[in-house]
């Protein structure tokens, strides 16, 4: 039985209606969800079903928002943050508390209790874990998100960290999942009951982040006409989009 999983990944885009439109025909995305709840932190979003994980677009509504300062911070668009699904919350709790990680923020409702980690405390992204109630349902993606699938992709399998010091940024993560690492290659990898995230060195002068997303592909073809009918630099199966490499499996 799986205790910990990789659910969503979200990205910070400037201008959420380009990136939005861009991503519906890449991905064959027909509808999402907007989250009237984000208001809150400033934010207004999308959120697109792919299979039963999601992809997430936040962009900021206001001045100094984190997102706005995400954008600053590693020269436009890119990657935000990562949600773990876990079925006990109360024992990852326990663990950030007793590594002196930071909370950002809380929820404790009847649906989900879930809790956002400081960036300066686990390094390169928000990292967001979230024990739904019932296990099976994502509150996040709002009502019937079951209905509202991909067409192209089936699946958020891994996404890609980078770092200055990506053996550092990978043991705190290790630490704060719970999870061990393994090294492959220079790849620093840290796999979950299901979903992978790995650690790379960051070499483009964009500083440390979510700089890649791996999805399954439910046909590559299709993924790769789209992605030249848009005219994007389609190069061993990924593209550039939102300022993070989208890598089709």
């Amino acid at each position: 039985r799986w205790n910990m999983k990789l659910r969503q990944v979200a990205l910070v885009a400037e201008n959420l209606a380009d990136a939005r439109k861009l991503f519906f025909q890449l991905l064959g995305v027909d509808n999402d969800f907007a989250d009237e709840g984000l208001g809150f932190f400033s934010l207004k979003n999308s959120v697109m079903t792919i299979g039963e994980t999601f992809l997430e677009i936040v962009s900021p509504k206001q001045e100094n928002t984190t997102a706005g300062r995400f954008l600053q911070q590693r020269n436009g668009d890119g990657g935000y943050m990562v949600l773990a699904q876990v079925t006990d919350i109360e024992s990852v709790r326990d663990r950030i508390e007793r590594l002196a990680i930071r909370k950002v923020w809380e929820a404790n409702r009847e649906d989900v209790v879930a809790f956002h980690v400081h960036p300066k405390d686990i390094g390169a992204a928000i990292v967001s874990f979230d024990e739904m109630r019932p296990a099976h349902d994502w509150v996040w993606a709002g009502p019937n998100w079951r209905e509202r699938s991909a067409a192209h992709v089936s699946a958020i399998l891994g996404t890609t960290i980078q770092a200055a010091d990506p053996e550092a940024i990978a043991l705190r993560w290790s630490d704060a999942f719970g999870k061990p690492i393994e090294l492959l290659g220079d790849r620093f990898q840290l796999l979950l009951d299901e979903g992978l995230i790995e650690f790379i060195e960051a070499t483009d002068g964009r500083g440390d982040g979510i700089t890649a997303v791996q999805f399954e592909t439910q046909d590559l073809h299709t993924v790769r006409e789209a992605a030249i009918n848009m005219e994007l630099d389609w190069q061993s199966n990924e593209v550039e989009l939102c300022g993070t490499r989208l890598q089709f499996l």
